[in-house]
């Protein structure tokens, strides 16, 4: 063959007629995702039951999976010394529950953030009792009774509005809502702290912090630069995102925990009163336990006295010692160590729920939906 037939070999298969498809294909829409397991682990295959009540689906973990396709948005109970599923609530078709808690004048009432609805059960007897849908237009992220106003729930969203409600009597959207907070943007955590849970700290998916009077309905304090000033009181890398808050009754003090790419955190002491705005050095660093974006801190209930540095009783419980625990998107469960425990700035790693993974598959940091 020569460069000639090459050339008209290779024009004519340029000129070759594509059929558009654009008109005769049928489009599909993602229903839903699910994170199978917690590090890089990728799926192998999925086999249906008979009946297609179930999926088992194979992990490169060397682990199985079952799954339920024909069900979905629902909280399930489990009791947890014979690991037997004993409740099951479902939100119905087509839904995502994003949020719950526990509430009601009677603690009866369970309360849950479904897409722009939020939906009550009586726990009592696992029905559906209410369905708020006028507040909110977009996902409802998070919902929270009031620890001292069995009554009161509050609940944030997409949206970026902050909503309470009072849940006593025929729960509904008329009648029941009593104050809404704009806080501008798409809201991802909120909480509520003081003497009389009278305010509430704020984290948005834009990774800003504000601090709102929750029964004035007013801004107290509004970080819009809070990475920016968290970055600037510590010598370590640049805060990408924001974990949590967390507040010490006690101490009467509000941290907000930031975080790295590289999976470095810092607990952060929040300035707020009197027109005071500010983000102080980190009194707690928690370094080499995770390689990428830290997800969930849950802190010892002997934090207080760790960061007080405060000596440890040998006779006192195992906790103690123990600062707190932390999940990464590496799929590693931290437990972090005080100074004054016997392994300095040591942490332990679950090295059984981490596989390894190609060292060219790139880390991102998974969206919250």
């Amino acid at each position: 063959m020569d460069a000639t037939d090459m050339d008209v070999e290779v024009n004519e298969q340029h000129n070759r007629i594509i059929p558009d498809t654009s008109s005769s294909s049928k489009r599909f829409a993602l229903k839903n995702s699910i994170q199978t397991n917690f590090g890089d682990d990728y799926v192998f295959q999925i086999v249906p039951k008979e009946d297609w009540t179930t999926m088992a689906v194979s992990l490169s973990s060397n682990s199985v999976k079952l799954y339920s396709p024909v069900t979905d948005g629902t909280l399930r109970a489990w009791d947890t010394r014979s690991y037997q599923q004993v409740s099951c609530l479902n939100a119905g078709p087509s839904q995502e529950i994003f949020s719950f808690s526990f509430g009601g004048s009677g603690d009866n009432l369970l309360a849950a953030g479904c897409k722009s609805q939020i939906l009550f059960w009586d726990w009592r007897n696992k029905k559906q009792v209410a369905c708020l849908e006028e507040s909110h237009m977009d996902d409802v992220t998070q919902v929270h009774f009031v620890p001292n106003e069995k009554n009161k729930l509050i609940s944030a969203s997409i949206d970026g509005l902050i909503c309470t409600y009072d849940t006593s009597g025929e729960i509904n959207d008329d009648d029941h809502l009593e104050s809404v907070i704009n806080v501008g943007t798409s809201i991802g955590k909120v909480g509520l702290f003081g003497g009389t849970y009278e305010k509430l700290w704020c984290l948005t998916h834009i990774e800003t912090l504000s601090i709102w009077d929750l029964k004035e309905s007013r801004v107290d304090a509004n970080f819009e630069d809070a990475r920016s000033l968290a970055s600037n009181s510590w010598s370590l890398d640049h805060v990408d995102y924001f974990v949590d808050c967390h507040y010490s009754a006690v101490d009467e003090r509000l941290w907000v925990i930031g975080g790295t790419n590289g999976g470095s955190l810092g607990y952060f002491p929040v300035g707020y009163a009197e027109g005071m705005r500010s983000i102080l050095s980190p009194e707690a660093v928690l370094h080499g336990g995770h390689g990428v974006v830290v997800r969930s801190v849950l802190p010892s209930p002997t934090m207080r006295s760790v960061m007080n540095n405060k000596k440890q009783n040998q006779n006192q419980n195992q906790t103690e010692g123990i600062f707190g625990w932390t999940g990464g998107e590496d799929g590693r469960l931290c437990c972090w160590l005080s100074d004054n425990s016997s392994d300095i700035n040591q942490s332990w790693i679950s090295t059984s729920l981490v596989e390894k993974h190609p060292k060219n598959r790139k880390k991102k940091r998974h969206q919250p939906y």
